[in-house]
């Protein structure tokens, strides 16, 4: 059955065991590609894999803040808090409150263990 035949079937109400064949299969390969699309590095995971590494080799077991990550690493405060949270969701890091001097309560990052 093509497409066509299956969308002119479904416009007119004839729903037989073919259509329903069809659309079964159809959804089988969407699922498939879903599947295939999100297990498939982005172009910006790829960018960001090298700067991953050396924010996990920069963090010790004692808490840092993220500026001074971003300092180390070379990249922005923003980039390097982005990254820090994804290192926090994937399990590596670990998050804590610390009082930083004149700046207030900042969130500092470490390795988990």
């Amino acid at each position: 059955m093509t497409n066509r035949e299956f969308y002119t079937a479904v416009a007119n109400g004839n729903i037989t065991e073919e259509v329903i064949a069809h659309a079964s299969t159809a959804i089988s390969k969407l699922d498939a590609a879903l599947e295939k699309r999100k297990n498939a590095p982005n172009k910006k995971d790829a960018e960001n894999a090298p700067i991953l590494e050396a924010i996990t080799n920069a963090l010790t077991t004692e808490p840092v803040v993220a500026a001074d990550i971003a300092a180390t690493v070379g990249i922005s405060v923003q980039k390097a808090s982005s990254l820090l949270r994804k290192l926090v969701a994937s399990g590596v890091a670990q998050v804590t409150e610390v009082k930083v001097p004149k700046k207030g309560t900042q969130k500092a990052y470490s390795l988990v263990g």
